[in-house]
């Protein structure tokens, strides 16, 4: 019997953002596919606007494993985990050890694909590694925007400070994703407007249901 999966689906019981009051808690299973859709949308940006060669499932890949040790580590908060250096050493080493835990949990022969996974040390991993932290950013930004819209100014410094390691980090592919995508996080359903957007067609029995919820 081996316990790897099954600990993973305990992503579910992690909350993020333990200093902060939360119109509504998010967990790291939560985090985690929201950072692979973006990783793997910034690996998409990148191939088709800036003629990069990203390997886009990899990232997506890479993003939903990025917090896997916190299942056993817990997540600590960003102030506490960056206070110092030394508090900071100290989390990365405890980090390590997790995921070697983890990855203990597995088979021999899958061992070693899901330690590169976790650690990010694939042959090609270290060009997606700023992808997947711009990602992680990123979905810290859309909980920000989340949480102001929802009427709450727990989270208006730090909308205002992971904007700006955004914008620091330099990668074109993040830049355009804030511009192009992140405005609409902000909307509501109706405001998205996503079956005229889309340019969906329905027979017109279809779309008279559709057209009377979306009212």
């Amino acid at each position: 019997m081996f316990h790897f999966f099954a600990m993973l689906s305990r992503m579910k019981y992690i909350n993020r953002w333990g200093l902060m009051r939360n119109t509504r808690q998010e967990n790291i299973c939560e985090h985690s596919l929201e950072t692979a859709l973006v990783a793997h949308a910034l690996a998409t940006i990148g191939n088709a606007r800036f003629g990069r060669s990203y390997d886009p499932e990899r990232a997506a890949a890479l993003a939903m494993l990025h917090d896997a040790g916190e299942i056993i580590t817990g997540d600590m908060p960003t102030p506490v985990k960056y206070h110092s250096q030394e508090i900071r050493a100290a989390y990365s080493e405890v980090e390590e050890k997790a995921i070697e835990h983890l990855v203990r949990m597995l088979p021999e022969d899958l061992r070693a694909p899901y330690r590169e996974l976790m650690t990010q040390t694939g042959p090609r991993d270290e060009e997606l590694r700023p992808l997947v932290k711009a990602a992680d950013r990123i979905s810290a930004l859309i909980k920000c925007v989340e949480e102001r819209h929802s009427g709450n100014h727990d989270f208006h410094k730090a909308e205002q400070t992971i904007t700006r390691q955004i914008a620091d980090m330099g990668l074109p592919e993040a830049d355009l994703f804030v511009k192009e995508f992140l405005p609409s996080y902000g909307l509501t359903i109706e405001e998205q407007d996503y079956a005229r957007e889309a340019g969906l067609k329905f027979k017109d029995d279809s779309q008279m249901v559709f057209g009377n919820i979306l009212k």
